[in-house]
């Protein structure tokens, strides 16, 4: 890639980054409806919460391969906060359409 074309493609994915970052401020406005979307809610319900899962279901595995290898260091709270709690909390707990 020529020196010229690396430098303007740098610049643009620069701006772009920035027009994002930029989309995502919002000002503290107590009149702002903060509830998600329909479009958000559905987005979660049917794409984020079944990936969830399935993270969850992998994290707890995960876990117990690596349960032997923590009982010889005594350290089992935070990799089962970590790789179980976690990703439960994530798929079970927060509201519908909350992404973050």
């Amino acid at each position: 890639m020529k020196p010229r074309r690396l430098f303007q493609f740098c610049a643009h994915a620069a701006a772009a980054a920035l027009l994002v970052l930029a989309c995502q401020v919002q000002a503290e406005d107590p009149q702002i409806d903060t509830t998600p979307s329909a479009e958000a809610m559905t987005f979660d319900l049917f794409i984020m919460r079944p990936l969830a899962l399935v993270g969850t279901i992998a994290g707890t595995a995960v876990y117990i391969v690596s349960l032997p290898f923590n009982l010889l260091t005594l350290n089992l709270a935070e990799p089962g906060r970590r790789l179980v709690v976690e990703p439960a909390k994530y798929t079970f707990v927060r509201d519908l359409g909350d992404l973050e």
